[in-house]
């Protein structure tokens, strides 16, 4: 049993579309990537830390965020959340405190800056 304590429902103040993650295949031996959206929902939101990346002569800045929400089902990692028209890819999504109360979810954003 963990000892996390359980955070306030009131803490759960930003707003966040979820969304699936979709492949099919192209038909030239790819796949084509969309996503859906499963749902909106409230969610706590907090940045963690920021890095800037260098891919194919452009720079990205890379951030991670924490994102706690109610649990569900339905979020799995590779799905995506939209968080004020910023785009939070899912990297981990793990049972918050082992009582399917709340999921906390790794986060990366990748923003191209030029």
């Amino acid at each position: 049993m963990s000892a996390k304590k359980i955070p306030a429902i009131g803490t759960l103040r930003d707003k966040v579309q979820l969304e699936a993650k979709n492949m099919a295949d192209d038909g030239a031996g790819g796949h084509v990537v969309s996503y859906s959206p499963i749902a909106t929902v409230w969610a706590n939101v907090s940045p963690s830390n920021g890095r800037e990346v260098r891919e194919a002569d452009a720079n990205n800045i890379a951030t991670s965020h924490i994102v706690l929400l109610r649990f569900r089902n339905d979020l799995s990692v590779g799905d995506r959340l939209i968080y004020r028209s910023r785009i939070l890819e899912v990297l981990s999504v793990n049972d918050f405190n082992g009582h399917k109360a709340y999921l906390k979810c790794l986060c990366s954003e990748i923003v191209v800056v030029g």
